[in-house]
């Protein structure tokens, strides 16, 4: 395999992750590697051009227009082979550091701040336009021609670089935040794609000095990196094959665009008949999207859709069939909750659509049906309240699994003597309430008897069956962001007890509760089936694409090495 059979085969890898980026990178490093273009004999080669531009630093140093340099130091050791007509040089040898423009006051000039540069190869930066009077002092000049790289974090990371073109009057001046080069005899857009190419970063990274969100990369590794130097017929070539292979990337990025929103359009369409069903054709519709969905899901955000309508339908009773013989919940609520709440009226609760259930199904208040609690963070001066600690202590950043079977922390019973902490029993649903990260506004389980912090809500359901709180562990799964986005809270609301008491859950009868629990259990089984097929399929598409590219970076036989 060799770089020109993958570049034959851009359009089998693009839809690995973050193919078209991996691949552009890949183009810049073939193109400094020597590997892109084939090298013609009869050019000068790179020593030529080398002497060449010692003489013209010459002749710039005895008029004046130069400062004596520094001595370059001895290039170590080189990172990779090159062809034989090439030579590691230094980019402080192929041209002049931090130039210096002198031009009247007056003079209309280009300012060029960061946010003007951009990261992406060929795109040409922005400027303002101002007196040089203006600008002259406190920035970094740069001229028609130069070459800029940006040195602080993250635009030296996400590869700001550029040449300077149709600067007003030529000259122009900007950010402190750069290093400057004018190259001599030397093609800028090609020193422009060393600077951008993987090599070059990723070297360089290590080597940025400075605090945490203000790294820079030092001059000695701007100036004196091994810089690998084409003859200057080369250096075009490589430019233009660069160029060429960068608008093949577009046009890919594009079609992968484009097929990817025909399948977003196909995938929302198919869910949107189950969304909002049409009872006559319900069931097709469901069959047809349980057969389509697995080919139109190629990403795991659609696996992710896929659930949300799963458990949006299970709780709006469109997920199995009704009975009219199924004993209603209120009836079965009336014989076993000991409880005095009346479940008949079917009560409702304005700030949660559930209006055209289906006839045997009521709602009620999570009040009318669980004794809902939270906890608290015992004082942590009294080191009594944690030792002997014997009693489990669940906080909202342990609700991320399906169920909470041990605690990291405990609590001694002084603790539950002296504070309001409850002891729950194990079936107990938690609800991370408030918190970041993955656990926001998670549900789980208890499976042990223990106590909780005050992020946690508490719902201890009053028909202790497991169907049961199954199923209500999938309406809040599906409805925690409505309920929150109706919280207090401002621009990040946070759920409450009192919330959580006054939000009304549809309730089908309980035997209707135990066939949605299975049929939800079969469906996740499938998303989760879906969801590894992605994943595999992306894992397999990167191995191809790492394999491709390292058997491409191969030395070929056609080309000469030193």
């Amino acid at each position: 395999m060799n770089a020109e059979a993958l570049l034959q085969h851009f359009e089998r890898n693009t839809d690995t992750p973050d193919a078209i980026g991996r691949l552009r990178r890949f183009v810049l490093d073939l193109a400094v590697r020597g590997k892109l273009v084939s090298q013609d004999s009869k050019e000068e080669p790179a020593a030529g051009l080398l002497a060449r531009i010692s003489v013209e630093k010459a002749r710039l140093l005895a008029t004046g227009e130069v400062r004596t340099p520094k001595t370059l130091p001895r290039i170590a050791d080189v990172p990779f082979e090159i062809p034989q007509s090439w030579r590691w040089t230094q980019i402080a040898e192929i041209g002049l550091l931090s130039p210096r423009n002198a031009a009247a006051d007056d003079l209309p000039a280009s300012f060029v701040p960061m946010t003007l540069i951009t990261a992406e190869y060929g795109a040409a930066h922005g400027n303002e336009v101002r007196p040089w009077g203006e600008i002259k002092n406190g920035y970094t000049h740069f001229a028609n021609g130069d070459v800029g790289l940006a040195k602080i974090t993250p635009c030296f990371e996400n590869g700001k670089s550029t040449v300077f073109r149709s600067l007003s009057s030529g000259i122009g001046s900007g950010t402190t935040e750069l290093h400057v080069v004018r190259p001599l005899f030397v093609t800028a857009e090609y020193v422009a794609l060393f600077l951008k190419c993987p090599h070059f970063i990723e070297a360089g990274i290590p080597k940025m000095t400075g605090t945490a969100g203000q790294k820079r990369v030092p001059t000695e590794y701007f100036a004196y990196s091994a810089f690998p130097l084409p003859p200057l017929a080369e250096q075009d070539r490589i430019v233009a094959k660069v160029n060429e292979l960068m608008a093949l990337c577009d046009q890919l990025e594009a079609a992968r665009a484009k097929r990817e929103a025909a399948r977003d359009r196909l995938a929302a369409a198919t869910l949107a008949r189950l969304n909002v069903p049409d009872p006559v054709t319900f069931a097709d519709d469901a069959r047809f999207a349980l057969d389509v969905l697995p080919a139109l899901t190629a990403r795991p955000d659609q696996v992710k859709q896929l659930r949300q309508t799963i458990l949006d339908l299970a709780i709006r009773g469109k997920l199995v069939a009704q009975d009219p013989g199924d004993e209603a919940f209120h009836d079965l609520f009336k014989r076993v909750s000991f409880s005095k709440s009346d479940l008949s009226g079917a009560s409702r609760c304005q700030d949660i659509d559930i209006d055209g259930l289906p006839a045997n199904w009521i709602a009620a208040k999570i009040s009318e049906i669980a004794n809902v609690g939270t906890g608290l963070t015992p004082s942590r001066s009294k080191p009594e309240y944690f030792e002997p600690a014997d009693i489990p202590w669940v906080t909202s950043g342990e609700t991320s699994d399906a169920f909470v079977n041990s605690a990291v922390q405990h609590v001694s019973t002084l603790a539950l003597k002296e504070t309001s902490l409850k002891v729950y029993p194990p079936g107990t649903l938690l609800i991370a309430m408030y918190g970041q990260g993955k656990t926001r506004g998670q549900v789980t389980e208890l499976n042990i008897a223990a106590t909780t912090n005050q992020a946690c809500a508490a719902i201890v359901l009053l028909v202790a069956d497991e169907a049961h709180r199954r199923y209500v562990k999938i309406f809040f799964q599906k409805m925690y962001d409505e309920i929150r986005e109706r919280s207090a809270g401002g621009a990040q609301p946070n759920l409450n007890v009192g919330k959580i008491k006054s939000t009304a859950i549809p309730l089908p009868p309980i035997a209707e509760q135990h066939r949605i629990v299975a049929k939800v259990t079969e469906l996740m089984a499938l998303c989760d089936r879906l969801e590894a097929s992605v994943s595999a399929g992306e894992v397999c598409r990167c191995r191809l694409l790492d394999a491709l590219i390292s058997q491409s970076l191969e030395p070929a036989d056609s080309f000469e090495r030193t």
